[in-house]
């Protein structure tokens, strides 16, 4: 293989950063032909392709993406070595953090405790689905992803996903029902309920939990997103369900009260990052404090 053209290297590495041919061409301030040029020289040099065109969108091959691996490292290490000739001091790159949109913001807040007590970092964190937060992720635009769903590896992309947390599901009342009893009875049958949308794994809890307990709620409201369910909680005077930390200000102010635990109901917390030769060097100490 001929030597490789660094100047070719670059070019591709913000293309697929930024994962749009077009785009790129205009941030570089050149033409679309030529920045496509500079990427099939490489091409020719490694003798393989990097992307696969997919009618408009360029797709990173599995090549592409261990040679993304190491342009990272490249010129990110550049980077530092830049700061740290103009100023004296190397700069920690921002800690970029994408959040499951729906996602607890109580459990959000207390993992990015850690960054706002001492640690010397800038971070950002990017609220999206489920499907927009793995393609960043893919295309090295995020660190790592909270979210509520695990993810295997698989044959194109190799997820690692971390277990943070567990949390029950439970049943919260508003303090006007507070004497309603730590187990399901025959009290409960008169409530109104809101609960989780259709699609959440917690609305299938609690109808498995419902149908053991021949219990048939009248629902007056559901949510899929964490920060309004919170919200329908707080103001609708309705039982709800959902884990305790999303409403704890409102537990510790005893304006909302847990009944109790759905049996063997919970959602878990995951940290997703990508298997990769750099990591932020922030980012491990993070999880570990999580953890």
């Amino acid at each position: 293989m001929a030597r490789l053209n660094y100047h070719h290297l670059y070019y591709f590495w913000r293309v697929a950063k930024q994962g749009n041919l077009t785009a790129t061409a205009s941030q570089l301030a050149l033409s679309q032909s030529a920045l496509s040029t500079q990427i099939s020289q490489l091409e020719h040099t490694i003798g393989q392709p990097l992307f696969n065109r997919v009618g408009r969108s360029l797709v990173l091959t599995e090549l592409g993406r261990t040679v993304l691996n190491y342009a990272e490292d490249i010129y990110q290490r550049g980077e530092e070595l830049q700061q740290l000739l103009s100023q004296g001091t190397p700069t920690v790159p921002s800690l970029k953090i994408g959040v499951l949109s729906s996602m607890s913001r109580n459990f959000v807040d207390a993992f990015i405790k850690p960054l706002t007590q001492g640690l010397d970092v800038h971070f950002q964190l990017i609220a999206r689905p489920q499907s927009e937060l793995e393609q960043l992720l893919a295309h090295h635009q995020l660190d790592v992803i909270l979210t509520n769903r695990e993810l295997a590896s698989g044959d194109d992309v190799g997820w690692q996903s971390q277990l943070l947390a567990r949390q029950a599901l439970s049943v919260i009342a508003p303090s006007r029902l507070a004497h309603l009893p730590a187990e399901v009875d025959a009290s409960y049958q008169q409530q109104r309920w809101v609960v989780p949308g259709a699609a959440s794994p917690l609305r299938a809890a609690f109808e498995f939990f419902c149908t053991q307990h021949q219990l048939r709620p009248e629902i007056i409201a559901e949510a899929d997103d964490m920060a309004m369910l919170r919200l329908l909680a707080r103001d609708s005077g309705a039982l709800a369900v959902m884990p305790a930390v999303v409403v704890r200000d409102e537990l510790q102010s005893g304006l909302l009260v847990k009944r109790f635990d759905l049996p063997n109901a919970f959602e878990n917390f995951y940290a997703v990052t990508l298997t990769r030769k750099y990591q932020h060097p922030r980012l491990a100490e993070l999880l570990q404090a999580s953890y």
